[in-house]
């Protein structure tokens, strides 16, 4: 049985929500550090990342690995695989919230039916293990062969 793999990573917040900041660090350097605001998770400024956008980018990047081994699977193996997550934040009545979460994928893949590949997606959905792991928000899933 192999060993379990673990991703780490860790976030630094000064000062109270509103006025404040943070950072976010990945244990393997893969990206520099980056910073956080309440006014970027809040109201889209976009200088800075939210937890959405890195929820959003591992989604991504799961779903393209997921949707890629169940095509080469069934016998259809991918020329290219491009995904997108949008991950909604919202601000409600019960306080803050990820109300949501929606795939976008195009898949060039030779000698597969649009059918086939529809379903093969939406298994690639339900089997990430991001998916997985978010399974308590909504997550939609638009799927295009081209």
């Amino acid at each position: 049985m192999p060993r379990p793999v673990i991703s780490t990573a860790s976030s630094v917040w000064e000062g109270d929500l509103a006025s404040g900041g943070g950072r976010v660090t990945v244990a393997s350097d893969a990206f520099p550090t980056v910073p956080l605001t309440w006014k970027a998770r809040s109201e889209g400024e976009l200088r800075h990342t939210t937890p959405e956008e890195l929820i959003a980018a591992a989604h991504a990047g799961c779903y393209s690995m997921a949707l890629s081994n169940e095509l080469a699977s069934s016998g259809s193996t991918p020329e290219r695989i491009e995904a997108s997550a949008n991950v909604t934040f919202e601000i409600g009545d019960a306080g803050p919230v990820i109300s949501g979460i929606e795939l976008t994928v195009e898949g060039k893949v030779p000698g597969i039916s649009e059918e086939d590949f529809l379903a093969i997606a939406e298994a690639a959905k339900v089997g990430c293990p991001v998916s997985k792991a978010l399974a308590a928000v909504p997550i939609t899933l638009s799927a295009t062969l081209v």
